[in-house]
């Protein structure tokens, strides 16, 4: 049985390494699928520009979508562009959470107002060694927003090694950042046909004094 499905894909270390392991279980990524906002125009969390994610989709050889919503409406612009790729016979949906069930429920949820079914290739596995496991195979990754209230700025701009690791987790902070602490963009790795050529703002931006970013462009 064919095993079509589309990725959640945000850009960062976890939906990329969702994918790395959904490929190596048997399924066939059909679409990359991105929500971006209406009010700022940027992905959803990671908040890059439509260029990044393009050009990441262009060196994985795949085809996306982006769907574009006001917070309220989220979920049900969500749902129909899942109700869009089941009639192109897309039967799954792989999202790269780890361990939080509201995230989980969510997404089981959305899928079976689709008819399609969630699959979830790094759930409840041990979040440091995930993390470790994406460096180990050689995909390549920056932090590019951070919660302050959490981590501080200066993890900006800096590529995830084992050795920013053990930084982050003296401070206190999941080195995973599956709880918001900060999120990343992918630009290299064992999926990607060249690493992308990006330019990082040393400009560090305030988000309603609660989020830190730096501008990513290509």
């Amino acid at each position: 049985m064919d095993k079509n499905c589309f990725v959640s894909w945000s850009g960062g270390k976890d939906s990329c390494l969702a994918l790395f392991r959904a490929m190596s279980q048997g399924y066939k990524p059909k679409m990359l699928f991105t929500m971006f906002s209406i009010e700022n125009d940027v992905s959803s969390a990671h908040r890059l520009n439509e260029d990044i994610i393009k050009a990441q989709v262009n060196e994985l050889e795949l085809e996306s979508t982006i769907g574009r919503a006001k917070f309220e409406d989220y979920e049900a612009v969500f749902v129909r562009n899942l109700e869009s790729f089941k009639s192109q016979d897309i039967q799954y949906g792989i999202f790269g959470d780890i361990d939080l069930d509201e995230h989980r429920k969510w997404e089981e949820t959305v899928c079976e107002k689709a008819q399609m079914t969630a699959v979830l290739p790094l759930w409840q596995e041990d979040r440091k060694k995930l993390v470790k496991e994406f460096i180990d195979l050689g995909f390549k990754a920056r932090i590019v927003v951070v919660n302050k209230t959490m981590m501080s700025p200066e993890f900006l701009g800096r590529d995830l090694s084992h050795e920013l690791l053990e930084e982050i987790e003296k401070t206190g902070a999941d080195v995973c950042g599956e709880n918001g602490e900060y999120h990343t963009v992918v630009y290299d790795g064992p999926l990607f046909k060249t690493p992308l050529n990006l330019n990082f703002s040393k400009e560090v931006k305030d988000i309603e004094g609660k989020w830190a970013k730096i501008e990513v462009l290509i």
